[in-house]
């Protein structure tokens, strides 16, 4: 009779174990869903803007597009304080971003390339011109 009334009492205390621990796991959780993501939106921010420098409007619009509406939704999301999607868009928009920036980039070093080579074919041109 004793063995049964310490394991009843075991399983009482395991499953209040279990209720404690899945009430403070929720706490946290929401906790978390409760803080604006400024931060993310800010790197994102700036992630967009330099894009933007770095001629992602012209090279990759359309990634330009996708990271700046995305970066407007994320604005709205924590407007109507829907924290953990606007920290999603906000992440979606800062890689959107960068590879517009990337785009950009590569976009202009191949440019500057052409014009290397567009460059040597002219000096070739005018030297051949030169020795006849």
């Amino acid at each position: 009779m004793k063995t049964r009334t310490v394991n009843t009492s075991s399983s009482h205390l395991r499953g209040l174990k279990l209720t404690v621990l899945a009430l403070g796991s929720g706490l946290v959780l929401a906790g978390c869903a409760g803080n604006p993501p400024s931060e993310q939106y800010a790197v994102s921010q700036s992630a967009v803007n330099s894009a933007v420098s770095a001629g992602g409007t012209e090279f990759a619009a359309v990634e330009m597009k996708a990271a700046q509406d995305k970066l407007k939704q994320a604005e709205i999301a924590m407007h109507d304080k829907h924290y953990a999607d606007a920290k999603r868009l906000a992440e979606q928009a800062e890689w959107d971003a960068r590879v517009a920036e990337r785009k950009a980039q590569a976009a202009k070093a191949e440019k500057a390339l052409q014009d290397a080579h567009q460059g040597v074919q002219d000096l070739r041109e005018e030297g051949m011109r030169s020795a006849q």
